[in-house]
């Protein structure tokens, strides 16, 4: 039913993303489907490049790709069919992109209880929810 699953990882908080891989990898066992770990580094503000390292922004996508590849390895599913990715830019519409890139049957993402500001505001699963092209799964913590 699904080939191509996508997984938005927040490495900050894995143990949020940890039923929505585990939901992922499942889905993706049962339809011969693949899995494909995403994290969204976000852009650096101009103003503080000149405070951090030169290399900050490869320090910080290498410790993301080894971060995902370890998920990747621990998350049962065989080597052929799970991968990672590293994004930089806005959450949601890197999301969005890479579902679209990826040719995306499903995007499955972990969410936060919404606090009140969410609902003025939205969060990245609304968003990713109201604008994704196809179905989208928020599993809740």
């Amino acid at each position: 039913m699904y080939r191509q699953i996508l997984v938005p990882v927040d490495l900050a908080d894995t143990d949020l993303a940890k039923p929505a891989v585990e939901t992922a990898v499942f889905m993706a066992r049962s339809s011969g489907g693949s899995v494909r770990l995403l994290n969204v580094l976000p852009l650096m503000p101009l103003m503080l490049a000149e405070y951090v390292p030169p290399d900050f922004d490869l320090q910080q996508r290498r410790s993301a790709e080894e971060a995902l590849a370890i998920i990747a390895r621990e998350c049962g599913l065989e080597a052929a069919r799970v991968s990672a990715i590293v994004r930089q830019g806005g959450i949601y519409h890197e999301v969005l992109e890479e579902a679209k890139a990826i040719d995306a049957d499903l995007i499955v993402m972990s969410s936060h209880r919404p606090a009140m500001r969410a609902y003025f505001l939205g969060s990245n699963a609304g968003h990713v929810v109201r604008y994704a092209k196809c179905s989208v799964l928020v599993v809740r913590h």
